[in-house]
């Protein structure tokens, strides 16, 4: 209250329960959405395996039955348009049953946010399928499932390398023809490794813009990083209500 007034904030119409202990805090928080009493959840000051320890808990949870992968949404000056890139901060080694969702949860996303048929880029190191590379194996299946309806609402192609996912001109000059190269709407991580490198190399080194958030509970769960921006944080909050619709 004394933050908000300092800043001239009127938070008259506001419910502010005062918690002290962290784990009754999350628990408190997981059930007034899980009862309807709030439409987003958002990790403040309290560990992330706490937070999602509430959320999968299957008497009061937020569970679906979904899995739960991480989005975040980049404005890069060097690109001619916002892209998405999933997942950073949830999937450790995803594997192929893992990448579908993680795919259908974004791009239900990006439909939400107003694109009609997502164009997504499945990563690997290089854009031949190698046997000795699961990820450009991954990839080639996802494409090609997706060729067959199997997965839908998008245009899916890999494995492709970053900089032909990103450069239509690079792509060009390695022969690549593609929908997706160099007008890609949603990056597919290999694995978080180089989901996590990629996210904090763009905020860092590319001074990019984000917003981020859990998909596949009931509701969006909005959990930035520690190191993330005001503006990241208040963006975020954004993209979660947008995604609430």
């Amino acid at each position: 209250r004394n933050i908000c007034a300092a800043n001239n904030y009127n938070i008259d119409g506001l419910t502010i329960i005062n918690e002290p202990d962290t784990e009754a805090a999350v628990q408190t928080s997981v059930k007034m959405v899980s009862n309807r009493q709030g439409d987003i959840l958002m990790k403040g000051k309290v560990g992330t395996s706490s937070l999602l320890k509430s959320v999968l808990n299957k008497e009061w949870g937020l569970r679906t039955g979904n899995l739960l992968s991480h989005f975040a949404l980049f404005e890069v000056e060097t690109y001619p348009k916002v892209i998405a890139v999933t997942d950073v901060a949830m999937n450790i080694a995803p594997n192929l049953q893992d990448k579908i969702a993680i795919i259908n949860n974004s791009v239900s996303c990006l439909i939400k946010l107003g694109y009609r048929m997502p164009k997504v880029a499945v990563l690997g190191a290089v854009e031949m399928v190698n046997e000795n590379m699961e990820a450009t194996l991954d990839a080639a299946l996802l494409s090609k499932m997706n060729q067959r309806d199997q997965i839908k609402n998008c245009i899916i192609d890999g494995p492709l390398a970053f900089d032909n996912a990103v450069s239509y001109e690079s792509a060009q000059h390695k022969g690549i023809r593609s929908e997706v190269a160099g007008d890609t709407d949603l990056l597919l991580m290999p694995d978080i490794e180089v989901g996590n490198v990629l996210y904090k190399s763009l905020v860092f080194f590319a001074k990019a813009k984000v917003a981020s958030v859990i998909l596949g509970a009931r509701v969006p769960i909005v959990l930035t990083s520690r190191s993330d921006s005001e503006q990241a944080k208040y963006d975020s909050i954004l993209l979660s209500a947008a995604a609430s619709k």
